[in-house]
């Protein structure tokens, strides 16, 4: 049974130094009166998906959020936020940077996104906006994995997704089967910081040909 008072953070990490910086930023946020914190660490997990069910069904937290080991949340009201959000029960996914229509091939920075992050890249860094809009909120068919938020469990495709690619986007696929919506808030500033390495895409052609033909008819249905 999910305890509704208690967040969780899932983070996969093989970098100490990445985490123990998360976990610096994670202990600076205002907890609401009532609620309880823990994180929940998957070291050198086979694949994110495999990580991430492993952490979802070792905790009882209702809302859980997926975090990158080089993503920091600044935003010291983010639990607040979080909740504030959710109150909404047909929202089951919140991220930072989300497409507004996936394209059909599946690859979603080639479509039109929403969001932002503050950005450190190797020439420095930056706030990266996505894509503004006006609205406290706005929904998505699909998040960045750097950070992920949810109130309902739903399983990680890890059947399919074996890798670091697409896991995101699958999970994003999935809530909107199940009839939840996705959104990205409305950030005044950007809520956190993502420390952007390179990133490799020796498998992601094999995972996005996966992607395509287990979700093909919600591609082609809009």
């Amino acid at each position: 049974m999910s305890d509704k008072n208690k967040f969780c953070f899932i983070i996969c990490s093989n970098n100490k130094a990445f985490e123990k910086e998360a976990l610096q930023y994670i202990e600076r946020l205002d907890v609401p009166v009532g609620y309880t914190v823990e994180v929940l660490t998957v070291i050198d997990a086979l694949s994110m998906t495999s990580g991430y069910n492993e952490a979802m069904l070792s905790s009882t937290a209702k809302y859980k959020i997926y975090l990158h080991q080089d993503v920091f949340i600044v935003n010291t009201n983010f639990l607040y936020d979080i909740l504030l959000l959710f109150q909404n029960s047909s929202i089951g996914m919140v991220g930072m940077v989300g497409a507004l229509m996936l394209p059909s091939h599946g690859v979603m920075w080639y479509g039109a996104r929403v969001g932002k992050i503050y950005a450190n890249r190797i020439l420095g860094s930056m706030i990266w906006s996505a894509g503004e809009f006006t609205e406290s909120m706005k929904e998505v068919e699909a998040i960045d994995g750097l950070l992920m938020a949810t109130q309902y469990d739903l399983p990680w495709r890890e059947d399919l997704f074996k890798g670091w690619d697409f896991y995101d986007i699958s999970q994003s696929m999935e809530f909107r089967r199940k009839g939840y919506k996705i959104i990205i808030p409305n950030q005044v500033t950007p809520w956190c910081i993502h420390d952007e390495g390179m990133n490799s895409l020796e498998h992601y052609y094999h995972y996005r040909r996966i992607f395509i033909k287990e979700y093909q008819d919600m591609l082609e249905e809009r």
